[in-house]
């Protein structure tokens, strides 16, 4: 079985960002093959490794509604080739991108396709890494479940470490099957104040570490450069690698 890890938190804290470090750091540590997974209907994961995308999900899903099934083929068969094509192969990881939603805003059709692929794709990778929707959307629809380790991101601000805590109550409610969870404090200027540690303690929620406000990861993001290629030494690449040698095995 492999080892998976589902990313969440409010949207606007670098969720993404923290996602593309841990996919550096799985790959700097020879953790490989990994599949990364963008669950996001807004998919951006691929920039932040340097990826073109040019099939996804939902894509295949719309093909198949829209009825552009070749003649003598089957719809399964051919939802299988269309998902095959979606996996984008890099070194060390392969990457699937979820891609936008069917009308009026309805995930679950696109997020059934996703969750049987994923099924059958996990078993050839010792590392999944799950990039999920902002908020709470996943986890109430059980799009995120038996992961092993939940990680939840947040910015510095009182509504960022909220969205975070009621994130990861939810998720013990449904009872997704989760065997951990934790969270990341980004853009950090200074230490967690004793409200922020309150707040984590009162709703026992545990705090990984935190990752510095750094101007390099903004000028790369900004920029539309992958983040995965920073350099050594930069504070937040240093301080991310610090707290993943000590979640992942």
């Amino acid at each position: 079985m492999p080892f998976s890890i589902a990313l969440a938190g409010k949207g606007g804290t670098g969720k993404t960002t923290v996602a593309g470090m841990l996919m550096r750091y799985l790959v700097k540590t020879e953790k490989t093959p990994i599949l990364a997974v963008d669950a996001d209907s807004n998919a951006n994961l691929n920039e932040v490794l340097g990826l073109e995308v040019d099939n996804t999900v939902g894509g295949a899903r719309e093909e198949m509604k829209k009825g552009v099934v070749p003649s003598g083929m089957t719809k399964d068969v051919f939802m299988s080739m269309k998902l095959e094509q979606a996996i984008v192969e890099s070194s060390g990881y392969d990457l699937v991108v979820m891609g936008q939603p069917e009308g009026s805003g309805c995930y679950c059709a696109a997020n059934t396709l996703l969750t049987g692929f994923l099924e059958k794709l996990t078993g050839n990778y010792p590392y999944v890494v799950m990039d999920n929707e902002a908020g709470m959307e996943h986890i109430s629809r059980l799009t995120t479940r038996n992961v092993d380790l939940l990680l939840l991101v947040s910015d510095t601000s009182r509504r960022g470490i909220q969205a975070a805590t009621r994130i990861n109550k939810l998720a013990k409610d449904l009872n997704i099957g989760f065997a951990d969870s934790g969270l990341i404090i980004n853009r950090c200027k200074e230490e967690p104040s004793d409200g922020i540690k309150t707040i984590l303690e009162e709703n026992e929620l545990k705090l990984l570490g935190t990752l510095p406000d750094d101007q390099m990861v903004y000028e790369y993001d900004f920029e539309g450069r992958p983040t995965v290629e920073m350099p050594e030494g930069n504070p937040a690449i240093t301080a991310s690698e610090k707290i993943f040698e000590t979640i992942i095995p």
